[in-house]
């Protein structure tokens, strides 16, 4: 395994184009000098005997691409700030992370007005900052880093509670790039076009990562947009990209054009994309789309091999079981009907977990309480639901807040949504639950559809997936504009927790509570 700071300066010694950023180039010399000029001025702004830790609260820019690699270079931990956290949230994470200062620029600043932060605020384009650029030297500092040092805190996506801030090594970034290199045979020649967070980890790892060790560009994607998603692929010549969530979705929810194929991408690499979406964009742009799965603690990961059913996550490594959280054993293999309904759910449903160890997971930084809880008996509980097949692929079934009670029946929402998504009219599907007067939960599903839908269509529909379980039709159907999401796409069960059905926007659909038919209140 190699550092962070290696690759850079063996990138640096090799030359060739680093990153690209609307119609601005950057050398790999070139990228590697401009970080080491803000290391060093960062340097002289840091009380080195308080953690060297420097926020950064920046879409996808020129800056926050030289911040990453100045923390590579000089042992600084980089604290990636999520753009879309509000008020004393934002402010708990900056103080949480043991952040000495935060760069920012004109667009977030708004952000930080008010708060309460007792820690310098730095705009990155300010005469200020480009006064301290300047004076500052371009040379590489002298620095003693491992594989097993800090390089960044990134904050989970908060979709079951509040974010916690996972600890990244060099390592976590250095052995996924070589990694993603080798499988996709990648070199200097390709470009990574990157318009996923890069206070993400799918960002880091799956992109910017992959460039680093394969020597290829950086191509900035400034935030993600389905509408400009193929040109900046065709002006950039991106050849890779990584995705996280439902980019995929928004881009095929575009219009199709005649020349979509003509582009040069290859690969799209990423977790989350719906299987419809995988094999439509592969399709429609002439790639190779690879789905896998995992997250930013990067201690379950499951691939999609060739073979692997629809629907499947894939088959699991041996380091990987699933296990009933409450007994700690091995949960057995789902059962089918003759309609492919799993009839154990129950028994056969459990957590993803790494049997063998915390695989990359460096702990949470200043929660012990949410490390010990995740690393339960030595072993690292996922808090991610799923089943296996006989034949050893897993299925997604949510996260752990997703088992959901109907009439006295267990349920796992994932596979509904995978259920529902099969209507050729839902472009998106979430199912969640609201209380039942009596007992356990209703269910509700808030989709966002490309068309028009009308009750007894949805009814014939839903009367046609022989593996949807009666239980989990759902009682109530919201028609949205979109579904509320964290900055990297995963939805916000607990924001349509908190909607219900009562006081909602938009059409809704309730079924009779022991009917099949919907009618429109």
């Amino acid at each position: 395994m190699t550092t962070i700071r290696d690759l850079l300066l063996e990138r640096a010694a090799e030359g060739g184009s680093a990153l690209l950023s609307g119609d601005r180039r950057w050398t790999w010399p070139e990228y590697v000098g401009e970080a080491a000029r803000r290391g060093n001025v960062l340097r002289s702004l840091l009380d080195p005997e308080r953690p060297l830790h420097v926020g950064v609260l920046l879409d996808n820019t020129p800056e926050m691409a030289f911040a990453l690699a100045a923390a590579g270079l000089t042992g600084q931990v980089l604290v990636g700030l999520n753009t879309t956290r509000r008020g004393a949230a934002l402010a708990a994470d900056i103080t949480k992370a043991d952040c000495q200062l935060v760069l920012t620029d004109a667009e977030h600043l708004p952000l930080l007005d008010g708060l309460e932060l007792h820690v310098p605020v730095i705009d990155t384009g300010s005469a200020d900052w480009e006064a301290l650029l300047a004076a500052a030297s371009g040379d590489v500092p002298g620095s003693r880093l491992s594989t097993a040092d800090l390089f960044m805190l990134i904050f989970t996506s908060g979709t079951s509670g509040t974010p916690k801030a996972v600890r990244v090594t060099h390592e976590k970034v250095s052995g996924p790039g070589r990694i993603l290199t080798e499988r996709f045979g990648l070199t200097a020649d390709d470009v990574c076009y990157v318009s996923m967070p890069l206070f993400h980890s799918n960002a880091v790892m799956a992109g910017w990562g992959v460039a680093l060790s394969s020597g290829a560009s950086v191509a900035l994607g400034v935030r993600f947009s389905a509408s400009r998603f193929l040109d900046e692929v065709r002006s950039y010549g991106a050849t890779y990209l990584n995705y996280v969530g439902k980019p995929l979705a928004y881009v095929m929810a575009t219009p199709a054009r005649p020349d979509d194929a003509d582009n040069p991408l290859r690969i799209a690499f990423g977790n989350e994309g719906g299987e419809r979406d995988i094999a439509g964009f592969g399709a429609r742009f002439g790639c190779v789309v690879v789905d896998a799965f995992g997250s930013t603690e990067n201690a379950v990961i499951v691939s999609r091999d060739p073979g692997t059913p629809p629907s499947a996550l894939g088959m699991l490594p041996d380091d990987v079981k699933v296990l009933n959280p409450v007994t700690g054993e091995e949960c057995p293999p789902a059962e089918l009907d003759e309609h492919g309904r799993v009839t154990n759910l129950e028994q056969a449903t459990g957590e993803l977990v790494n049997v063998t160890g915390t695989g990359q997971f460096a702990g949470y930084y200043n929660d012990e309480a949410a490390t010990v809880e995740r690393m339960r008996g030595g072993m690292y509980w996922s808090g991610d639901l799923a089943y296996c097949d006989e034949a050893g692929f897993a299925y997604y079934a949510g996260r752990t807040a997703d088992w959901l009670r109907v009439d006295g029946e267990n349920l796992a929402a994932a596979p509904a949504e995978r259920i529902l998504l099969r209507h050729p009219s839902v472009s998106e599907a979430a199912v969640y639950a609201v209380p039942d007067p009596a007992t356990g939960d209703q269910l509700v599903a808030a989709l966002v559809t490309t068309e028009s839908l009308e009750p007894e269509e949805w009814q014939a529909f839903l009367a046609a997936q022989d593996d949807l379980s009666p239980k989990a039709w759902p009682r109530w159907v919201r028609f949205v504009d979109a579904l509320p999401r964290t900055a990297t796409n995963k939805v916000l069960k607990r924001e349509l927790k908190a909607q219900g059905v009562s006081g909602v926007s938009g059409v809704l659909w309730q079924r009779a509570e022991r009917g099949t038919s919907y009618d429109v209140m």
